[in-house]
């Protein structure tokens, strides 16, 4: 196997199946930290700076969009691209969601074929590059 990637990506899901599935579709692009909860993303996404945050919108606790808000309040975390990940994908929601300043949303569930592509074409490759 060739050298691990370097760009990071953290991974936000409260549903631990989910996580799975994403890190084992994810792990020859990515350098990859998971989180089960908005406050513990919130650390890791300080403690690591990640190239890119995909984040669950509907999680206990602290919803999507709150960590979003939040990660744009401190100041290593203000440009992080953030992809939201979501079922509740009705064009009134993806509007709202992009309005917010997301770099995209995947349709929960997504394809695990696709989703390292798929992001990188939310990210314009800038990070996929």
């Amino acid at each position: 196997m060739s050298s691990a990637p370097n760009r990071k990506l953290l991974l936000v899901d409260d549903d631990e199946n989910i996580r799975f599935v994403a890190e084992l579709s994810l792990e020859a692009d990515w350098q990859i930290s998971s989180a089960s909860s908005g406050s513990r993303a919130l650390e890791i996404a300080v403690a690591e700076n990640p190239d890119v945050i995909l984040l669950d919108m509907m999680m206990p606790g602290m919803t999507g969009a709150e960590v979003f808000a939040k990660l744009r309040q401190i100041d290593l975390t203000r440009k992080t691209p953030v992809i939201f990940m979501t079922a509740k994908v009705q064009k009134e929601e993806v509007a709202q969601y992009m309005a917010m300043g997301v770099n995209g949303v995947i349709l929960k569930p997504f394809d695990p074929m696709s989703l390292s592509e798929e992001i990188g074409q939310m990210l314009g490759n800038s990070v996929c590059a």
